[in-house]
């Protein structure tokens, strides 16, 4: 199955992961001792994100570390950009237009 960075954010857990790996990669005992869902489920989740482009792992002797690959999110804030332009746009004509309907009253 083909994985986007979309899928890997629609998750609250997901994002939580990103957010506590995002400043230090940490071991996968680490993450899930922070969650109250099994082991494997934060395994599944973490393979999402993996296959995502959002976070590696690494093996550091018999530990695995998962390091966060934000460069990816790129994606989202550019889709995003382009509607906050469009939204800016819209707004600004319809602040316009009601001080030009203001000014005829």
């Amino acid at each position: 199955m083909r994985r986007d960075v979309f899928q890997a954010i629609a998750d609250p857990t997901r994002r939580a992961i990103i957010n506590m790996i995002a400043n230090q990669p940490m071991n996968l005992n680490a993450v899930a001792e922070r969650f109250d869902i099994s082991r494997p489920a934060i395994s599944k989740q973490i393979k999402i994100l993996t296959q995502c482009g959002l976070v590696s792992i690494k093996q550091q002797g018999r530990e695995r570390y998962c390091e966060a690959k934000l460069q990816k999110l790129n994606e989202v804030s550019e889709w995003v950009e382009q509607y906050r332009v469009f939204w800016n746009q819209k707004l600004d004509a319809l602040e316009d237009f009601l001080a030009k309907s203001a000014d005829n009253k």
